[in-house]
């Protein structure tokens, strides 16, 4: 009431076409929309002008109509909202004594809407502030003093202000004083605001429930449920607990509730119910329905709500009663026989006390002639031979029509293939060829009739001739799934398999699988099939009408996988038991398993002897044997079927076999060397392998050759080869018997078979005479001289040493040569040429060297020609070479030429024959297959000299095809007696034919 906005509109708005029209009803009671100075129409929309309490409050409905029928909307309220003022009368102070309670009434003025409340005290502009002392209802508007304290005296006012009225109105003031006969004594809570018993809240609302308390000491606030469920996290206690706030109410909160207040003079509790309900929702709406002529409807709509919604219905605006031709029972609706006056628009309303909700829906009655625009006959039908195929005839008509089938012009009749189903459609069954043709549906009613036509064709049946069949197959072979068809060959026939379920997509090249075969003919291979290829293959053949599949299971056998959990059950010093389980088999049984072993002494994995010798495969179990003791093994097992041998298993933990005596003796005894008095022995050391466990060492036991007693020594060192025994009683090169055995920390173990060894010797005692040396070249001299003859007194020989030098003191070359057994000369090279050496001779054997020869000098002969033959000619006459060069004239400090050599080899061999001459020519007759290659060099006392150039001298073929005008300038030359080869210095280069 008074709002500065002097009209109301209530919304509405309607889809239809035509476009609808709008009426409104108030109360019920259609509104003249005449009265244009109070209503009109904005659109569908109602407006109100300067509208009147008394005149306009109340609920309003409006009605859409067009050419199809009528629809209400939903109610509407329309309420005013007002606050008028308090009474001006004044009001009786209240007179309380301190720490008693006391309620302060605000008497609410006359008003329409929610209001909410405040408190001022003694005209402060701050309004009064609540606690668990203080508290103010929001339902009543009263204020609540749990205790009153000297403070409180005072004058109260209450201020009441409404949103909706948008109004704020203050009544007059309430004095509070105190008695003066005392203090208040302590006494047990007094509820004095108390929700109701029983409260409804709509679900999804918010609910406020109060409940404030007097009493001294001031009582507590405390809030629970009577069926012992907890609070519900979303409520909310505020103002010192005095109120409880549930928002977003739902179904669980429906229940009992409890407020406690207490102090220390006891409680008191209030309790209410407090019940949820619901406005109708829609489960279940009707729809629209286009209908025949004398079809039947059934609309059914359905809500829920609390409490639960009842239904009624509308046509057109006006309310359906049940009747002879129409029924209706709660939320349905049936009318079994249409006919045109039942076409309209239909509301069904779901209710309940808290309010109405419609659903709309139109009902349209068709009267029509049979028409096949909209749904012809399927114009061509393909079925095989034995299949059955159903032509659909669903022609639109009202009332439904009837329908009679003819193929040519021959009409139909029904028989055990062919069936007229109830939708008009023609079933034929068991299909022959004969069956093809066009058939023709014809339906009738009383409005007319109408016919249409389509054609089957019949094809042969597609058919698996040659299917997969199940089969074995090894790791590795290559097999080929056949799938051949016979069809109708006007069909394109399609192939395609699966694995497993899965399809193989042959079009991407998978590794393994490849199509085979003809256009009838879908055969798989499957090259290099693997154990994973094992399954279920399915070939399936697909046409434009049909389809066939067929099956083969595909069993792949391979070898064994390894054997798991290989374990060491038991040790000993030479043996080990073995457990494991088995692995997989492939689809091929376990014939027979292996044990395999490696130690630290081992090239890789070893076969081992077990016991049994032979494990079959239903054995898992085993004993190694022949094992070697105190060394560390892993074992692994290795399972063998009819396919082959499988993987290793994973090797077992690593364990050491237990200790034993050894039982290999060293090998290679042998000795002898050593000083005087001194008998070395030595020994090939036993590997670790072969130790047997720890504090290993050697024995070494002999003895004087032809003596009985032993002698014993032991050598703790487990690297040791050697042992040498030390005798001032041992005369040189004695022989003795030896033996070398073993031991450990478990025993003494094998001796070696006995071996002569001898005694250490002295040093040759004599030295050579008759030593002589004679110059052989420029780098090269012989020493001799004569062998000594020695016994065992005198110290044995077993070779010789020269040693050798000269006297320059600028540079003092010495060295020293040896040769073994009774050789009595030897060539010392790498000398200096025309230089004095000087040379001796000793003898040697194990304990060292004996006294040296006389020395004796001899002079190297002076260095060979440095230059080389020069001016080389050469001629070639068949198979003879002549050869003429320069004589070499040599240099004072070099020997004197004595002659030539001449080396030759053809061209591909690398063995050279030698000519050797006094001359400065040679001829020389060889077999010219190939080229030849020759050089020529000095021979002097002092060695050979620098050699030529290479020559190549070409095979006669060459010259005789590629040279003519060669060989002319060399006739020529030749005439003159002489081939001078500086003239020709191409030849040099090895040049071919054509460059000749």
């Amino acid at each position: 009431m008074g709002s500065a906005n002097p009209e109301i509109l209530l919304n509405c708005t309607a889809k239809g076409y035509p476009l609808p029209y709008y009426r409104w009803k108030q109360n019920g009671t259609d509104i003249d929309l005449t009265m244009s100075y109070h209503y009109r129409l904005v659109g569908g929309s109602l407006a109100i002008n300067n509208p009147h309490k008394n005149q306009d409050i109340g609920t309003y409905q409006c009605l859409a109509t067009n050419s199809f029928g009528t629809i209400l909307s939903r109610k509407a309220k329309l309420q005013f909202a007002y606050l008028e003022n308090f009474e001006t009368r004044l009001r009786s102070p209240v007179s309380v004594r301190e720490g008693q309670g006391v309620v302060l009434l605000c008497g609410t003025p006359p008003h329409h809407g929610g209001l909410s409340y405040t408190w001022i005290f003694n005209n402060n502009t701050l309004y009064l502030q609540e606690d668990s002392r203080r508290f103010v209802s929001q339902a009543t508007g009263n204020l609540y003093l749990a205790k009153v304290e000297p403070w409180d005296v005072g004058n109260y006012t209450c201020a009441v202000s409404s949103a909706a009225a948008q109004r704020r109105v203050w009544g007059p003031p309430t004095a509070l004083t105190l008695r003066g006969d005392g203090v208040m004594g302590e006494y047990e809570p007094k509820i004095e605001v108390r929700f109701p018993e029983t409260t409804y809240a709509a679900k999804g609302s918010s609910v406020r429930l109060e409940c404030f308390a007097l009493g001294n000491p001031v009582p507590s606030i405390s809030w629970k449920r009577s069926d012992g469920n907890s609070l519900a996290k979303k409520i909310q206690h505020s103002r010192a607990r005095g109120v409880l706030e549930i928002p977003n109410v739902q179904q669980e909160d429906e229940g009992s509730y409890e407020c406690i207040a207490g102090n220390t003079r006891g409680i008191n509790i209030a309790r209410g119910q407090l019940f949820v309900y619901a406005p109708p929702e829609w489960d279940k709406k009707i729809q629209n329905a286009f209908l025949s002529l004398y079809d039947s409807l059934f609309w059914e709509c359905k809500a829920r709500g609390k409490p639960s919604p009842s239904y009624s219905w509308l046509k057109n605006g006006q309310p359906l009663v049940s009747e002879e031709r129409i029924q209706i029972e709660n939320g349905t609706l049936l009318i079994p026989m249409l006919n045109l006056s039942d076409s309209g628009l239909y509301q069904c309303v779901a209710e309940n006390k808290y309010d109405a909700i419609y659903a709309n829906a139109e009902l349209r009655v068709i009267a029509a002639a049979p028409d096949f625009s909209r749904n012809p006959v399927k114009k061509l039908s393909l079925v095989q031979v034995g299949g059955e195929v159903t032509i659909g005839c669903k022609p639109s008509a009202s009332p439904r029509a009837a329908v009679s089938w003819r193929k040519g012009s021959e009409v139909l009749r029904q028989n055990k293939r062919v069936v007229f189903l109830e939708d008009g459609s023609l079933r034929i069954y068991n299909i022959s060829k004969a069956d093809a043709g066009i058939y023709t549906c014809v339906a009738t009613n009383q409005f007319g009739a109408a016919r249409n036509s389509g054609n089957l064709i019949v094809k042969e049946r597609t058919v698996i001739t040659i299917p997969p069949s199940d089969t074995d197959a090894t790791v590795g072979e290559s097999i080929v799934l056949p799938c051949q068809v016979s069809h109708d060959p006007s069909l394109d026939v399609l192939f395609s398999w699966s694995f497993n379920g899965q399809r193989i997509d042959l079009s991407r090249g998978i590794h393994h699988f490849e199509r085979i075969g003809r256009e009838s003919a879908g055969d798989l291979m499957i090259r290099n099939i693997q154990l994973h290829h094992s399954g279920k293959y399915v070939c399936m053949v697909q046409t434009s009408l049909d389809s066939q599949s067929a099956t083969a299971d595909i069993i792949v056998r391979g070898p064994p996988g390894p054997p798991e959990d290989v374990k060491v059950e038991h040790v000993s010093s030479t043996t080990a038991g073995l457990s494991w389980k088995p692995g997989v088999d492939n689809n091929s049984p376990v014939q027979i398993y292996s044990v395999q072993t490696r130690t630290p002494f081992s090239v890789g994995w070893q076969a081992v002897a077990t016991a049994p010798e032979v494990i079959n495969g239903r054995t898992h179990k085993a004993t190694v044997v022949d094992l070697s003791p105190w060394v560390e093994y892993e074992f692994r097992v290795v399972a063998s079927n009819g396919v082959g041998v499988g993987e290793p298993s994973r090797p077992s933990a690593l364990l050491k076999t237990k200790a034993a005596v050894p039982v290999v003796a060293p090998m290679n005894i042998s000795g002898g060397g050593g000083g005087r008095s001194e008998l070395v022995i030595t020994w090939e050391p036993v590997s670790e392998e072969l130790q047997n466990g720890e504090g290993f060492g050697y024995i070494v036991m002999l003895r004087p050759l032809g003596s009985t007693t032993w002698t014993k020594a032991v050598v703790a060192s487990v690297e040791s080869s050697k042992y040498v025994y030390r005798n001032e009683s041992i005369t040189p090169l004695s022989p003795f018997e030896v033996k070398v055995g073993v031991y450990n920390n478990e025993g003494e173990g094998t001796l070696s078979s006995i071996s002569i060894v001898y005694s250490g010797e002295d040093e040759p005692q004599m030295a050579p005479v008759g030593a002589s040396a004679l110059s052989v070249s420029a780098a090269a001299v012989e020493v001799s001289w004569l062998p000594i003859p020695w016994n065992r007194h005198t110290g044995r020989v077993l070779g010789y040493e020269v040693l050798y030098w000269t006297d320059d003191p600028k540079e003092s070359t010495a060295g020293k040569v040896r040769v073994s057994g009774n050789v009595t000369a030897k060539n010392i090279t790498g000398l200096r040429a025309n230089t004095v050496y000087f040379a001796t001779v000793r003898a040697y054997n194990t304990a060292g060297t004996g006294p040296s020869s006389t020395p004796v000098n001899v002079t190297t002969r002076k260095s060979p020609p440095s230059q080389p033959p020069a001016n080389i000619a050469w001629k070639l006459t068949n198979s003879k070479i002549c050869l003429n060069w320069e004589h070499v004239k040599t240099m004072e400090n070099e020997s004197e030429v004595l002659g030539y050599k001449i080396l030759y080899r053809q061209n591909r061999h690398s063995k050279a024959h030698i000519l050797e001459t006094n001359n400065t020519s040679a001829e020389l007759l060889v077999p010219f297959e190939e080229d030849y290659l020759i050089e020529i060099r000095t021979v002097s006392d002092g060695g050979d000299g620098s050699s030529s150039e290479e020559i190549r001298i070409p095979k006669i073929s060459s010259l005789s095809s590629g040279a003519v005008k060669l060989s002319q300038r060399i006739n020529h030359a030749l005439t003159s007696g002489i081939l001078l080869l500086s003239s020709f210095p191409c030849w040099f280069k090895q040049c071919s034919a054509v460059d000749f």
